[in-house]
Protein backbone atom coordinates (compact mmCIF):
# COMPACT_ATOMS: atom_id res chain seq x y z
CA UNK A 1 0.00 0.00 0.00
CA UNK A 2 1.15 3.55 -0.63
CA UNK A 3 1.76 6.49 1.69
CA UNK A 4 -0.86 8.88 3.02
CA UNK A 5 0.43 11.78 0.89
CA UNK A 6 0.01 9.71 -2.27
CA UNK A 7 0.09 12.05 -5.26
CA UNK A 8 0.78 15.28 -3.34
CA UNK A 9 4.32 16.48 -4.09
CA UNK A 10 4.64 20.06 -2.83
CA UNK A 11 1.60 21.31 -0.92
CA UNK A 12 2.07 25.02 -0.13
CA UNK A 13 -0.25 27.19 2.03
CA UNK A 14 -2.57 29.14 -0.22
CA UNK A 15 -2.20 32.92 0.03
CA UNK A 16 -3.26 35.94 -2.01
CA UNK A 17 0.35 37.19 -1.87
CA UNK A 18 1.84 34.06 -3.43
CA UNK A 19 -1.07 32.92 -5.61
CA UNK A 20 -2.69 36.20 -6.64
CA UNK A 21 -2.49 35.43 -10.36
CA UNK A 22 -2.69 31.63 -10.18
CA UNK A 23 -5.35 29.53 -11.88
CA UNK A 24 -6.15 25.82 -11.67
CA UNK A 25 -7.23 23.75 -14.66
CA UNK A 26 -8.63 20.37 -13.66
CA UNK A 27 -11.04 18.97 -16.26
CA UNK A 28 -11.32 15.21 -16.45
CA UNK A 29 -7.62 14.32 -16.43
CA UNK A 30 -6.71 12.21 -13.39
CA UNK A 31 -3.26 11.22 -14.61
CA UNK A 32 -1.82 12.41 -11.29
CA UNK A 33 -3.30 9.25 -9.72
CA UNK A 34 -1.91 6.83 -12.30
CA UNK A 35 0.67 5.26 -9.98
CA UNK A 36 -1.54 4.99 -6.89
CA UNK A 37 -3.09 1.61 -6.08
CA UNK A 38 -5.38 2.74 -3.23
CA UNK A 39 -6.92 5.95 -1.89
CA UNK A 40 -8.50 6.71 1.50
CA UNK A 41 -12.28 6.78 1.80
CA UNK A 42 -14.54 8.53 4.26
CA UNK A 43 -17.10 6.34 6.00
CA UNK A 44 -19.88 8.32 4.29
CA UNK A 45 -18.45 7.27 0.90
CA UNK A 46 -18.65 3.53 1.53
CA UNK A 47 -22.23 3.09 0.20
CA UNK A 48 -21.37 4.75 -3.11
CA UNK A 49 -17.90 3.24 -3.45
CA UNK A 50 -18.83 -0.35 -2.54
CA UNK A 51 -20.60 -0.87 -5.87
CA UNK A 52 -17.39 -0.47 -7.88
CA UNK A 53 -14.34 -0.79 -5.62
CA UNK A 54 -12.97 -3.39 -3.25
CA UNK A 55 -12.94 -1.55 0.10
CA UNK A 56 -10.33 -2.42 2.71
CA UNK A 57 -8.88 -0.86 5.86
CA UNK A 58 -5.36 0.53 6.15
CA UNK A 59 -3.32 2.22 8.85
CA UNK A 60 -1.79 1.43 12.21
CA UNK A 61 -2.69 1.29 15.89
CA UNK A 62 -3.12 5.08 16.02
CA UNK A 63 -5.56 5.46 13.14
CA UNK A 64 -7.23 3.11 10.68
CA UNK A 65 -9.00 4.34 7.56
CA UNK A 66 -11.13 2.72 4.85
CA UNK A 67 -9.54 2.70 1.40
CA UNK A 68 -10.63 1.92 -2.12
CA UNK A 69 -8.32 -0.50 -3.93
CA UNK A 70 -7.40 0.78 -7.38
CA UNK A 71 -4.97 -1.94 -8.43
CA UNK A 72 -3.06 -5.04 -7.45
CA UNK A 73 0.41 -3.83 -8.36
CA UNK A 74 1.92 -1.14 -6.13
CA UNK A 75 2.25 1.45 -8.90
CA UNK A 76 -0.82 0.74 -11.02
CA UNK A 77 -4.28 2.27 -11.04
CA UNK A 78 -6.47 0.08 -13.28
CA UNK A 79 -9.36 2.56 -13.13
CA UNK A 80 -7.50 5.05 -15.36
CA UNK A 81 -7.57 5.16 -19.15
CA UNK A 82 -4.44 5.92 -21.12
CA UNK A 83 -5.65 9.51 -21.52
CA UNK A 84 -6.25 9.95 -17.77
CA UNK A 85 -10.00 9.39 -17.68
CA UNK A 86 -11.52 7.71 -14.63
CA UNK A 87 -13.42 4.50 -15.43
CA UNK A 88 -15.97 4.41 -12.63
CA UNK A 89 -19.19 6.22 -11.87
CA UNK A 90 -17.99 7.19 -8.39
CA UNK A 91 -14.68 9.01 -7.92
CA UNK A 92 -13.40 9.07 -4.30
CA UNK A 93 -13.45 12.47 -2.61
CA UNK A 94 -9.73 12.19 -1.87
CA UNK A 95 -9.14 12.24 -5.64
CA UNK A 96 -11.69 14.97 -6.34
CA UNK A 97 -10.13 17.18 -3.66
CA UNK A 98 -6.73 17.24 -5.39
CA UNK A 99 -4.69 19.50 -5.82
CA UNK A 100 -6.03 21.04 -2.60
CA UNK A 101 -5.59 19.73 0.94
CA UNK A 102 -5.76 20.98 4.52
CA UNK A 103 -2.64 21.06 6.69
CA UNK A 104 -3.08 21.32 10.43
CA UNK A 105 -1.15 22.36 13.50
CA UNK A 106 0.14 19.73 15.88
CA UNK A 107 -3.05 19.71 17.97
CA UNK A 108 -5.31 19.84 14.91
CA UNK A 109 -7.00 23.03 16.10
CA UNK A 110 -6.14 25.14 13.06
CA UNK A 111 -6.36 24.12 9.42
CA UNK A 112 -4.72 25.85 6.46
CA UNK A 113 -5.79 25.29 2.86
CA UNK A 114 -2.82 24.22 0.75
CA UNK A 115 -2.24 23.76 -2.97
CA UNK A 116 0.07 21.24 -4.60
CA UNK A 117 2.04 23.57 -6.83
CA UNK A 118 3.47 20.61 -8.75
CA UNK A 119 0.02 19.77 -10.16
CA UNK A 120 0.20 20.10 -13.95
CA UNK A 121 -3.03 22.12 -13.98
CA UNK A 122 -1.57 24.96 -11.90
CA UNK A 123 -0.70 27.93 -14.08
CA UNK A 124 -0.34 31.70 -14.25
CA UNK A 125 -1.72 32.01 -17.78
CA UNK A 126 -5.38 32.11 -16.78
CA UNK A 127 -6.21 28.54 -17.83
CA UNK A 128 -9.07 27.03 -15.85
CA UNK A 129 -10.34 28.75 -12.70
CA UNK A 130 -8.65 31.69 -11.02
CA UNK A 131 -8.08 31.47 -7.25
CA UNK A 132 -8.23 35.21 -6.55
CA UNK A 133 -9.81 38.07 -8.49
CA UNK A 134 -8.16 41.38 -9.42
CA UNK A 135 -9.01 42.76 -5.98
CA UNK A 136 -7.14 39.84 -4.35
CA UNK A 137 -10.40 38.39 -3.05
CA UNK A 138 -11.21 34.67 -3.14
CA UNK A 139 -13.15 33.72 -6.26
CA UNK A 140 -16.39 31.68 -6.11
CA UNK A 141 -14.29 28.73 -7.32
CA UNK A 142 -11.93 29.00 -4.35
CA UNK A 143 -14.93 29.37 -2.01
CA UNK A 144 -16.34 26.11 -3.42
CA UNK A 145 -13.00 24.38 -2.90
CA UNK A 146 -12.82 25.62 0.69
CA UNK A 147 -16.35 24.37 1.40
CA UNK A 148 -15.61 20.97 -0.15
CA UNK A 149 -12.37 20.62 1.81
CA UNK A 150 -14.07 21.66 5.07
CA UNK A 151 -16.79 19.05 4.52
CA UNK A 152 -14.13 16.43 3.79
CA UNK A 153 -12.28 17.27 7.00
CA UNK A 154 -15.51 17.26 9.02
CA UNK A 155 -16.05 13.61 8.04
CA UNK A 156 -12.49 12.54 8.82
CA UNK A 157 -12.76 12.18 12.62
CA UNK A 158 -16.09 10.27 12.49
CA UNK A 159 -14.45 7.91 10.00
CA UNK A 160 -11.50 7.31 12.32
CA UNK A 161 -13.95 6.71 15.20
CA UNK A 162 -15.87 4.16 13.13
CA UNK A 163 -12.66 2.32 12.32
CA UNK A 164 -11.52 2.46 15.95
CA UNK A 165 -14.79 0.79 16.95
CA UNK A 166 -14.06 -2.04 14.50
CA UNK A 167 -10.55 -2.32 15.89
CA UNK A 168 -11.75 -2.36 19.51
CA UNK A 169 -14.23 -5.10 18.61
CA UNK A 170 -11.34 -7.04 17.03
CA UNK A 171 -13.21 -7.33 13.74
CA UNK A 172 -10.30 -6.49 11.44
CA UNK A 173 -7.86 -9.10 10.14
CA UNK A 174 -4.85 -8.76 7.81
CA UNK A 175 -5.56 -10.14 4.36
CA UNK A 176 -4.32 -10.25 0.77
CA UNK A 177 -5.98 -9.70 -2.58
CA UNK A 178 -4.84 -12.24 -5.15
CA UNK A 179 -5.52 -12.67 -8.84
CA UNK A 180 -4.13 -14.93 -11.55
CA UNK A 181 -3.45 -13.68 -15.07
CA UNK A 182 -4.30 -15.59 -18.23
CA UNK A 183 -0.73 -16.87 -18.53
CA UNK A 184 -0.88 -18.26 -14.99
CA UNK A 185 1.13 -15.54 -13.27
CA UNK A 186 -0.12 -14.74 -9.77
CA UNK A 187 -0.33 -11.23 -8.36
CA UNK A 188 -1.09 -10.35 -4.77
CA UNK A 189 -1.44 -7.20 -2.71
CA UNK A 190 -1.15 -7.15 1.08
CA UNK A 191 -0.71 -4.63 3.85
CA UNK A 192 -4.39 -4.06 4.49
CA UNK A 193 -7.22 -5.42 6.64
CA UNK A 194 -10.81 -6.56 6.15
CA UNK A 195 -13.70 -7.47 8.42
CA UNK A 196 -13.70 -11.02 9.80
CA UNK A 197 -17.20 -12.30 9.03
CA UNK A 198 -17.14 -15.05 11.68
CA UNK A 199 -16.20 -12.66 14.49
CA UNK A 200 -18.87 -10.26 13.28
CA UNK A 201 -21.50 -12.99 13.56
CA UNK A 202 -20.24 -13.87 17.05
CA UNK A 203 -20.78 -10.37 18.45
CA UNK A 204 -23.40 -10.08 21.22
CA UNK A 205 -26.85 -9.07 20.05
CA UNK A 206 -26.63 -5.82 22.03
CA UNK A 207 -23.44 -4.81 20.22
CA UNK A 208 -24.94 -5.66 16.83
CA UNK A 209 -28.00 -3.62 17.72
CA UNK A 210 -25.88 -0.61 18.63
CA UNK A 211 -23.99 -0.88 15.33
CA UNK A 212 -27.27 -1.10 13.46
CA UNK A 213 -28.68 2.00 15.17
CA UNK A 214 -25.70 4.09 14.04
CA UNK A 215 -25.81 2.62 10.49
CA UNK A 216 -22.30 1.27 11.05
CA UNK A 217 -23.44 -2.34 10.66
CA UNK A 218 -24.59 -1.51 7.14
CA UNK A 219 -21.13 -0.10 6.35
CA UNK A 220 -19.50 -3.29 7.66
CA UNK A 221 -21.61 -5.50 5.41
CA UNK A 222 -20.99 -3.22 2.45
CA UNK A 223 -17.25 -3.61 3.01
CA UNK A 224 -17.61 -7.39 3.04
CA UNK A 225 -19.72 -7.36 -0.13
CA UNK A 226 -17.30 -4.99 -1.87
CA UNK A 227 -14.52 -7.59 -1.83
CA UNK A 228 -16.27 -9.24 -4.76
CA UNK A 229 -14.98 -6.32 -6.79
CA UNK A 230 -11.47 -7.80 -6.66
CA UNK A 231 -12.64 -9.82 -9.67
CA UNK A 232 -13.48 -6.53 -11.42
CA UNK A 233 -9.90 -5.37 -10.87
CA UNK A 234 -8.68 -8.70 -12.24
CA UNK A 235 -10.70 -8.13 -15.42
CA UNK A 236 -9.23 -4.66 -15.79
CA UNK A 237 -5.69 -6.01 -15.30
CA UNK A 238 -6.27 -8.67 -17.98
CA UNK A 239 -7.73 -6.09 -20.33
CA UNK A 240 -4.74 -3.80 -19.94
CA UNK A 241 -2.32 -6.71 -20.43
CA UNK A 242 -4.15 -7.82 -23.59
CA UNK A 243 -4.02 -4.26 -24.92
CA UNK A 244 -0.31 -4.01 -24.18
CA UNK A 245 0.37 -7.33 -25.94
CA UNK A 246 -1.60 -6.13 -28.95
CA UNK A 247 0.49 -2.99 -29.18
CA UNK A 248 3.77 -4.90 -29.06
CA UNK A 249 2.73 -7.73 -31.38
CA UNK A 250 4.40 -7.73 -34.84
CA UNK A 251 2.22 -6.49 -37.71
Amino acid sequence: MTTQLLFYERAVPLSKERHADWSVETGGDYSFARHVNAVPLLATEIPAAAAEYAIVFTGNAEAVMPAALLGIRNDENVFLTDSGGWQAKYIPAFVRRYPFVFSSTGNGATFTLCLDEEFSGCNQEGRGQRLFNDESEATPYLDQILTFTKNFQAQYDPTVSFCKKLTDLKLLDPMKAQIKSKDGAEMSLGGFMAVNRDRLKALPGETLSELAKTNELELVYLQLASMRNVSLMAERVMSKEDAAKGETAPH
